[in-house]
């Protein structure tokens, strides 16, 4: 196989002839293949030309239809040979991984018309794989253990052995599972509290499996932002204590729907807190010999953080439209948190003692003493307020305190825009009110290159907007009879969006009391693996989907998806982080609420239309919207030039 996909010259400058193929490939081969020349996809791709030859970092603004991905996977591959190093496309979501890579996804496409041999492999999540110790533990349960119990005896016959593997064989992640909802798969699934390094099944692991397998790839690595920011944050960590980083050394790096970034590096630079998983940890001292000073610290300290555990719980409120909780500090819990992490610093100083007496095994001297430092660093922000955003939630193992850094700026600066290579911020939304200053302040980027292009659709002729007036008497009663005429309008075929969980379940148990919708079938996230519950609405025109995460990337043309309804505004919620946003803006709803909300609802107007046949309509019900101009006027401005709306008040069922 040729390295180059065109005619290298080494005496001339790599990129340029990059781009002079990539010219061909749009004006020629493409065409010859029956795609279309778009004008809005060559021009990006010159910009993108620039990035790559200066190393710079770019956001990508394309509309919908523009081709961003064939695109950027042009360059990627291209400079992936050259370096010889794999490019990383990190996507928003594990959905949208799979999108990608689909037999008819963009790659393939690529592949076959160029005759390209494109090595791309996927790096998911942890989370998005079994983890085997849980699943050993679930298939025990009183309730469910039967399902699980099945799941285990359908593992590969090496899972159970130890004989040596002769090849790759992916198992265990979460599409292999699609009937399991979210909570079943929680009970089996990898998370965070897991210690995979003294799991003896560590080499039989589906994940461990697949890290070594992608690894190797020499064209393109899919992950998500979770996964790529995760690989940031434990970098020094993992080479500290002699592991591999999560990923190899790499060319380039493309954020794609990159307006969603920032979360993914708040996320994947948080401290879990967990009293089972303390316990679980702690007493494995107590299986070797250890003088009774220590055994009296840990006791002490585990009846303390059990006892701190609850009083977290206890004094956190729930936040509507969010699962963390927010915490209600007072002194006695200040107390709590003091006395606990003084009985930490007690067994630090008693196993520095004990490492010198050579009776405690040293793995499991090192586990524990590095889950205590994580403890301690964690405690000691959390004292803080003033430098960190902390929360409780609730997982398998029990109320879990979550806390965060305030700022992500610096760390991102520092690990990852510092870096000498191209990084392409690549959405159809990247920009507020015609500027990038948004996306790029909250990421902490100082220097970039920028482009806007827009959508070559005609959305004047494909898209009907309805904005209906709504009173405030009944509000949901009045948007349950607007939605019911809409999905009869269309027969289904609806791509519901909704703000929170708590909307999607009040819709949910409602629906099914409207008898005008009985024949309508319905899809409802988090009751099925995300992929194959977009596959199902995909391929069955007269099923509709509600969600609360796919207001981005889903790419579903055709007549399936002839009709989005948006349940409300999408303005974050009133949680801990968005709070610490909005105290730290000068005007908290100009600065944080509206230009998250005007990018989301962007995003969600975009489900809509994906190619130059589609048409439908989008409704969006927000009593707000007829009470302000101005918000008005915003929310106006997002919409395709020639989309008029339709303020038609609505006819209430009976």
């Amino acid at each position: 196989m040729e390295r180059y996909p065109f005619a290298y010259e080494p005496s001339q400058p790599f990129i340029s002839q990059v781009s002079d193929w990539v010219a061909d490939v749009f004006y020629e081969i493409l065409p010859e293949a029956g795609f279309e020349v778009r004008d809005e996809q060559i021009y990006m791709a010159f910009q993108l030309e620039r990035a790559f030859a200066e190393k710079q970092t770019i956001f990508a603004e394309a509309g919908v239809g523009t081709g961003k991905t064939l695109a950027y996977l042009l360059y990627a591959v291209c400079y992936a040979r050259y370096t010889r190093k794999p490019a990383i496309i990190a996507c928003a979501n594990e959905s949208l991984i799979e999108q990608l890579v689909k037999p008819e996804g963009d790659i393939a496409k690529l592949a076959r018309h160029l005759n390209l041999t494109i090595d791309a492999r996927l790096g998911k999540s942890p989370d998005q794989y079994v983890c085997l110790k849980k699943l050993d533990e679930a298939r025990y349960q009183l309730d469910e253990g039967e399902a699980y119990q099945e799941i285990y005896v359908g593992l590969p016959s090496f899972v159970h052995t130890h004989e040596a593997l002769q090849s790759f064989y992916p198992y265990g992640d979460r599409s292999t599972y699609p009937d399991l909802d979210d909570e079943q798969w929680a009970k089996m699934n990898w998370d965070s509290f897991q210690d995979c390094f003294s799991c003896e099944k560590q080499h039989r692991c589906g994940q461990t499996l697949s890290r070594n397998h992608y690894r190797q790839s020499a064209d393109l690595i899919i992950c998500s932002h979770d996964f790529y920011m995760e690989h940031v944050w434990t970098y020094e960590t993992r080479k500290r204590g002699g592991q591999l980083p999560l990923l190899p050394p790499h060319s380039s790096v493309i954020f794609d729907e990159g307006h969603l970034l920032e979360p993914a590096a708040q996320k994947a630079l948080t401290y879990k807190l967990n009293h089972t998983v303390f316990e679980e940890i702690i007493t494995r001292l107590l299986k070797g010999e250890i003088r009774e000073s220590l055994a009296v610290a840990i006791e002490e300290a585990i009846a303390q953080s059990e006892e701190l555990f609850a009083r977290l719980d206890e004094e956190s409120k729930a936040v509507v439209g969010s699962n963390r909780k927010e915490i209600q500090f007072h002194p006695e819990l200040l107390q709590a948190i003091h006395r606990f992490t003084s009985l930490v610093d007690w067994i630090e100083e008693e196993l520095a003692l004990e490492s010198g007496l050579y009776t405690l095994d040293e793995f499991q001297l090192r586990i524990v003493g590095e889950h205590l430092e994580m403890m301690q660093l964690a405690l000691r922000l959390f004292q803080d307020p003033g430098h960190v955003i902390s929360w409780m939630t609730e997982e398998v193992t029990g109320p879990t305190l979550i806390v965060m850094p305030r700022m992500v700026q610096e760390i991102l600066r520092e690990r990852v825009f510092s870096q000498s290579m191209p990084i392409i911020f690549s959405s159809a939304t990247l920009s507020v009110e015609g500027g990038f200053d948004f996306v790029a302040d909250s990421l902490g980027i100082e220097k970039y290159l920028s482009f806007s292009v827009p959508s070559p659709y005609e959305y004047a002729e494909q898209m009907k907007a309805f904005v209906p007036r709504l009173s405030s008497d009944d509000l949901f009663h009045e948007k349950m009879s607007s939605t019911v005429k809409r999905l009869n309008e269309t027969e289904g075929k609806a791509l519901l969006l909704f703000s929170s969980m708590e909307e999607m379940k009040q819709f949910k148990q409602a629906i099914s009391s409207y008898s005008e919708c009985s024949h309508l079938p319905f899809l409802f996230e988090g009751d099925q693996e995300i992929s194959h519950l977009i596959s199902c609405f995909q391929n069955d025109e007269k099923t509709s989907l509600c969600a609360v995460s796919l207001w981005e990337g889903l790419d579903v043309p055709g007549p399936s998806l002839s009709n989005v309804i948006i349940w409300s505004l999408p303005f974050p919620p009133n949680d801990p982080v968005f709070t610490a946003k909005r105290k730290g803006a000068a005007s908290a709803f100009e600065e944080v609420d509206l230009p998250y909300m005007l990018l989301r609802l962007r995003q969600g107007i975009g489900r809509l239309i994906r190619t130059r046949e589609d048409s439908g309509i989008v409704t969006i019900f927000s009593p707000e919207l007829h009470q302000g101009e101005k918000l008005r006027n915003h929310v106006k401005a997002i919409f395709p030039d020639g989309v008029e709306w339709n303020e038609e008040p609505v006819d209430t069922l009976m």
